[in-house]
């Protein structure tokens, strides 16, 4: 499940450059701003729609556990493929809002999808080592170590510990690039 996230990472900006920078550009953002919607409501409908196809990829690919267990003798812990699943569910929902808020900053689509994998790049793999370099004795280290994508979420899921401060982290990371996604519409919108 470790490469399906990583792969996720990678593609997740190509989902979403489009959602909202080329509403952007194209001016259709002003028809969607003047529609009886809050900003939140067209900010949530976006991202849900980036999400529920990224659940649907992610559905496609139970099929290699279900093989796999039919293959090995005692079969595969349920347990563990459950809580990989769930982390990876939690993870591309953080990873799509993440896009959803970039690109509601830029409208340009090189621009936003450059910017979304920059920012998943530093949170999935650049942070770790900043932590480690910084210790955890330092409150910056803590800091880094607290928004590091990779093993604050990801190892406890992969290791068959689901924890309510990584399901918290993630659904917080998730409200938060959302909200600012809407914050930056709201600012578009009296400007």
């Amino acid at each position: 499940l470790a490469p399906l996230a990583t792969l996720l990472m990678l593609a997740v900006p190509a989902l979403t450059t489009r959602l909202l920078a080329e509403e952007m550009r194209l001016g259709t953002i002003e028809l969607l701003l003047t529609a009886p919607i809050r900003d939140w409501e067209l900010v949530i409908g976006k991202w849900l729609g980036a999400f529920l196809l990224t659940l649907t990829i992610l559905v496609f690919t139970l099929i290699y556990p279900l093989v796999l267990n039919n293959l090995v003798d005692p079969g595969l812990d349920q347990g563990l493929v459950i809580s990989g699943y769930l982390g990876l569910v939690l993870l591309s929902a953080a990873f799509v809002a993440v896009g959803v808020f970039i690109s509601s900053l830029f409208s340009n689509q090189i621009a936003a999808f450059a910017t979304t994998m920059g920012a998943l790049i530093f949170l999935w793999w650049v942070v770790g080592p900043i932590a480690q370099v910084l210790g955890e004795t330092s409150a910056v280290g803590q800091f880094f170590s607290f928004i590091d994508l990779s093993d604050q979420l990801f190892s406890n899921f992969l290791s068959g510990m689901v924890e309510l401060k990584d399901v918290v982290f993630s659904l917080s990371l998730t409200a938060l690039a959302l909200f600012g996604a809407s914050m930056v519409l709201e600012v578009r919108r009296w400007r």
